[in-house]
Formats: C-alpha cells, structure tokens, sequence
C-alpha cells in the first residue's frame, strides 16, 4: 500500500546511498512511507569509491569498539534497539578485530544493498542529482564528497560550508606478509590472537622507517595545502603525524603498549597492526596508516618494516576532500534546516565523524522525515543517550570553530555520581542511556 495524502501518493526523497542516506530510506520505509532513494553510482563515481554497491566503505571497514562499556559500543547498541539495517547486516558480516567490531565490506555492502532493494517502499532512482528538490520532504546524505554541482545549491542555501582532508589507509595481500617478521596477537590478549597481524620494529629500524617517512615524496594537492590546520585530527595523514617528533608514532598508531614479540619475549620498540579486511583473512589494512604520499612511496616507505618488505598492495592510500556544514548555525536536533524544516541532511557532513555516527544521524534524519511528512511533531533524543548526544552537538555546540565530532562519553551529561573505575563510568553511562531510550521508544509505541 503506497501512503498517500488527497489521493496521491507522497515520496520522501533521499540523496546519497551511503551508510547515512540508506539507514534514512529503511527507517522511512519501515514506517510506512514511499522513498526515492538517488544515487549517483554506478553511472558516476568519485575518487575514493570502487565499487557499485550501496552503503560503500571508503577508508577502514572497523565500525570501532564492540563492547558496550565504550561510546561507541553503546551507540551502536542503541542502534540495534531502533531497529537499525546497518547494524542488522553489520552484525551479520562481521570478521574478527579484538575488541572491535569490523566487517567484510563487500559482504556488508551486499546485504545493504540487497534489502534496500527488496524494499517495495523504496525506489532506487541512478544518476547523479544536481539540484535540490523545491518542494516535499527530502533528506540530503551526499557525504563528504558531494559533487560539484550539488555541492553549490548545498552552499547557496547554507552559505560558507567548511572543508577538511580524510585519509585512508592501503590495504596489502595477506600472503604477502613475512609472518617471519610477524606475530599474531590483540592488546593485552583481548579478543583471541587471531585479531591483528602485528609487524614489530626495533630502535634501529623504526629511527630510519621514520627518518624516510617524513621526506617522502606526497601526491600533489592543488585545491589545499595538506598542512592547513583544517587537516582533521581523526584521520591525520601518518607522515603528517610523524612530523610532529620522534616518537609520535610511537605513542599514537605504532605503540606498542599490550604487545610482547614471542621471539624476543620482550615489548617491541614500535609496532604496526594489520587488520583483517574480509571473512577469509585475505587482505589487510594498515592501521592508522592513512596516507597522501605517491604510490611507490608507499611502497617503499612501508616496505621498510620487516614484515611488509615484500607485501603486495591491494589498494594504495588515498587522501580525498570532505566537506561538512556549520551545522549549529543551520540545523535543528532532528537534523532539519531551521529555516526550511522540510529538509533533512544526514551522515558525515553534518559533522558526525564515523561511520555509525553517520548511520546514527541517518536513523535520527528518516525517523523524522516519516514523522514530517505525516503531520507529527519532530522527535528528539534524550541527550543521555549517544544518538541524542551527537545530534545535540551537531545542532548545539558552542564551539566558534565547529569540527566533527564522533562518539564520546564527553558529549554526554556528567552522572549524578563520581566513578573512578572507567570500565565501571563507562558501564554507567550505558545503563542510564539503553534506560532512557526503551522509555522514549515505549512512549512512542
């Protein structure tokens, strides 16, 4: 049955199938709603998407902390209790990573696509979209790399959006990896040890993999300096990273904290984790090695860690724009614009960073797009919770220099009481949230 009003059948648009736009159409959908899902794939790509399926991950496939005592282990666990897709099939694709939860992105991406596409609610539309719609309800979830022609009626309407540059990380055959040189092993045998291939280094090596990482050769960037401050923390280029001392890598992606070489029965120097890219542990990507250099810098660079000297590259890192609005001057906490409350954006430009940050928005957006267009009021979170902490950021923050934020105990309010043991803080927290969320999701009922 498609919902109408005067005899009519009413659409809900949504631009952009990514994790933000597709978690969007599903919760449109479940509610009941007709959708007209737009995608530009496969008729046109950019430069960080390879593949023609929906729900793409461009950079790492780890959905972050699995365990609920974390901020994002809750937020996605509040996911799963509003009846998430996303969580659904990533849950069902998931591969081992410790205490993370990853994914096979393809087998992931599948499923996505494959049960927005049994949906008769929503109508997958190809092509790419140039032009806001006028009129009717419509969530905009373009993502960080909005083309060009849409990008322009987004700053026209918005005004002044900002910009950043996000970094992948390369991804290397897994038999291509000197497990001579290697051991498996999580941080503190969290998780099994089957988690992380972990790539170890001495003094000696890691002083001249360092000293050949800070000169080498980067891809051009002709739109931005990489070193303009706007570069975003999260994914900081690791020769950027390495810039900044000696030891820097030694205490951020390559430390080697939790770890002990069984050859040497000693903590290594530094370290490098390799994660599992896929359920048959084919492929690996290099944690925290987001990257601008050219290709065969790359390569030889990285290839001077004993365990990668001869590893066969599946995919190269790549460095891309992204673009977010200044959100707390333009959107309200259900993720609508103020000033024209019909439409809707989601996912990373809003200025969630992450990917279930960017899936949480897309939930918030299309629970209150089908609430729109049916004549109820907006829905808004309890701040308590993860979902509602980041849409209060989004809408609310009193930065004067807004960035992206992910999931955090920090945006949360403070608990009524102290508590020293993080573990048990963290616990608390969740327990105050999932509490408040089943009330809101009774009451709604």
């Amino acid at each position: 049955m498609k919902w109408r009003r005067e005899n009519r059948i009413v659409y809900v648009n949504v631009i952009g199938a990514g994790l933000a736009g597709c978690e969007a159409a599903w919760q449109i959908a479940k509610r009941g709603i007709n959708v007209r899902l737009y995608e530009m794939k496969p008729e046109k790509k950019t430069a960080a998407h390879k593949s023609d399926l929906l729900c793409e991950l461009v950079c790492s496939n780890s959905l972050k902390a699995a365990r609920l005592e974390s901020a994002a282990g809750l937020l996605k666990e509040e996911m799963r209790r509003m009846g998430s897709l996303l969580m659904e099939c990533a849950d069902s694709s998931r591969v081992p990573a410790g205490g993370a939860l990853a994914v096979d992105r393809d087998a992931f991406s599948g499923m996505v696509t494959s049960r927005l596409r049994e949906e008769p609610l929503i109508e997958l539309i190809p092509g790419e979209v140039t032009e806001l719609p006028p009129e009717g309800v419509t969530v905009v979830a373009t993502g960080p790399l909005t083309s060009g022609a849409l990008s322009e009626r987004i700053k026209e309407l918005c005004g002044d959006s900002l910009h950043f540059f996000d970094a992948a990380a390369p991804v290397v055959l897994a038999e291509s990896i000197d497990m001579e040189n290697a051991f498996m092993a999580s941080r503190y045998d969290k998780g099994g040890d089957d988690a992380y291939i972990n790539c170890p280094m001495n003094k000696e090596e890691y002083e001249s993999f360092h000293a050949e990482l800070i000169k080498a050769e980067r891809a051009p960037r002709h739109d931005v300096d990489v070193m303009d401050p706007k570069v975003y923390e999260g994914c900081m280029p690791v020769e950027i990273l390495a810039q900044r001392g000696l030891d820097t890598l030694r205490f951020g992606p390559m430390k080697p904290v939790g770890l002990r070489d069984p050859k040497t029965g000693h903590r290594p120097w530094a370290v490098l984790q390799l994660r599992t890219e896929n359920n048959e542990k084919t492929m690996y990507n290099l944690v925290g090695f987001q990257t601008n250099l050219r290709f065969p810098e790359q390569k030889r660079v990285f290839g001077m860690i004993p365990a990668l000297r001869n590893a066969e590259y599946v995919r190269y890192g790549v460095m891309h724009r992204n673009t977010f609005l200044d959100s707390p001057r333009l959107l309200s906490p259900d993720y609508s614009m103020r000033e024209r409350p019909e439409l809707f954006f989601a996912g990373q430009m809003t200025g969630v960073e992450g990917y279930m940050e960017s899936a949480s928005s897309g939930l918030v957006a299309g629970i209150n797009a089908a609430r729109r267009i049916t004549g109820k009021s907006p829905l808004i979170f309890p701040v308590e919770t993860m979902t509602g902490a980041l849409a209060n950021y989004v809408a609310n923050s009193q930065s004067g220099d807004f960035q992206p934020m992910g999931a955090n105990l920090g945006i949360l309010p403070p608990l009524p009481e102290h508590i020293r043991d993080k573990r048990e803080r963290a616990g608390a927290y969740a327990a105050r949230s999932l509490e408040l969320l089943e009330k809101m999701l009774c009451s709604q009922e």
